[in-house]
């Protein structure tokens, strides 16, 4: 995923400049390195119960864990197919032909879901043959609407060019994974430090129920995501750098606003939602206590990655590794083991300690993004598009200054 993100700022500033041809080269150029760095990646899943093993896990479960990551493997290739179609088909924002196709995806899953793992008691072995079939499902069923010629020019067909400028591309799309995996993993983090406090189990409980309900208004922040990097990268690369700078504005102001409400709700129902994760008192006292610092959570999470979209459209990526880099793992996870464990706040120190790291991190962000000179970033795209694929087809008149 991390790595496929490096397309969408090509095929948005691509598709911007008029270059529409390219976005299919660079769609198969995302799919030969997704497809080699699955290759590497799978031996993790070949060898994945010797390597929880040696992290400490218990026999049973890195035995289990090893089988079920075997049956595993081709939803990895799935994944290195899919991102790109997902970002070649969104840069033209192309979306309601991926909506229908994952509904109809998602429905199939859950039917043969209950058939396989319920009806006929298949387990483990029914779970990863549904996620499986879904994922790649998916993949063809997307690649059926392209190859049928729903997407013009952005569609001529298989091309030797995928194979140029390889490691170019490799480099982007190594600083997009950065970026993305150290904002993933920093909340995954904040899990497995709760695992070594004082009743690590209510902690724990406390903290994956409020990380989960985290994750599910997340979605409604990587629509931001998604949406401000395609339109960000399309008027960059139109060289339209004031419908650039006034869109950034427009998502910030959106994703804020919905957050504030959502984390609203939230509040309200305070003292009534922790029943709905867990029976244990104690647990849903932790949730309780933790709610004030999740609604936080919810509206600093909604804006970040809005900024973060911000940073994929203009081409950031390496940039913005560095920030996350010393935001989250130089300050805010030392903050956060400083505060629960030598100041014994327990997981709200741990959670508050990252938080700020997330915060300053949203602000140098969002220094970055006021400070811009969108008339030098448009610049900047034309050239990134000369370089990668062609000249940029944009008229004198349609040139803003």
């Amino acid at each position: 995923m991390g790595m496929g993100s490096a397309l969408e700022t090509l095929c948005g500033q691509a598709y911007g400049a008029g270059q529409i041809d390219m976005l299919g080269v660079y769609m198969q150029r995302s799919w030969v390195i997704l497809l080699c760095s699955s290759l590497l990646l799978m031996f993790m899943y070949i060898f994945a119960e010797p390597l929880l093993l040696l992290l400490g896990q218990t026999e049973d479960i890195s035995r289990a864990a090893g089988k079920f990551s075997l049956w595993m493997i081709p939803q990895l290739f799935a994944y290195a197919m899919n991102f790109p179609i997902a970002k070649f088909l969104q840069a033209q924002s192309n979306i309601m032909a991926m909506a229908w196709i994952s509904a109809a995806a998602l429905e199939l899953h859950v039917v043969f879901s209950w058939l396989l793992m319920l009806k006929l008691q298949w387990g483990m072995a029914g779970g990863a043959v549904v996620l499986n079939a879904s994922w790649w499902l998916l993949v063809v069923a997307q690649l059926i609407y392209i190859f049928r010629g729903a997407c013009g020019k952005a569609w001529t067909g298989f091309s030797w060019q995928a194979f140029q400028n390889l490691w170019g591309f490799v480099r982007l799309s190594i600083a997009s994974a950065i970026m993305l995996c150290l904002e993933v993993w920093y909340f995954t983090a904040l899990i497995l430090f709760a695992g070594y406090l004082k009743n690590a189990e209510v902690a724990v409980d406390a903290l994956s129920t409020c990380v989960n309900i985290l994750g599910w208004m997340s979605m409604v922040a990587l629509g931001f995501n998604a949406a401000i990097s395609v339109r960000v990268s399309n008027e960059l690369g139109a060289a339209h750098p004031r419908r650039a700078k006034f869109s950034v504005l427009v998502v910030v102001i959106s994703s804020f606003l919905i957050a504030v409400a959502i984390a609203g709700v939230i509040m309200i129902f305070q003292k009534q939602y922790p029943s709905l994760f867990s029976e244990n008192s104690e647990v849903q006292r932790v949730v309780y206590e933790l709610t004030p610092l999740l609604a936080f959570c919810i509206v600093l999470n909604n804006v970040q990655p809005a900024l973060s979209g911000v940073a994929i459209g203009a081409g950031w990526q390496s940039l913005v590794a560095y920030v996350n880099i010393a935001c989250y793992y130089l300050f805010g996870v030392p903050l956060g083991l400083l505060m629960g464990y030598k100041f014994k706040m327990g997981v709200q120190g741990i959670w508050c300690g990252m938080v700020v790291g997330t915060v300053i991190q949203t602000l140098i962000l969002f220094l970055i993004v006021h400070k811009t000179n969108w008339n030098k970033e448009a610049s900047v795209a034309a050239k990134r598009i000369k370089k990668w694929g062609g000249e940029p087809q944009v008229k004198e008149n349609d040139s803003e200054n």
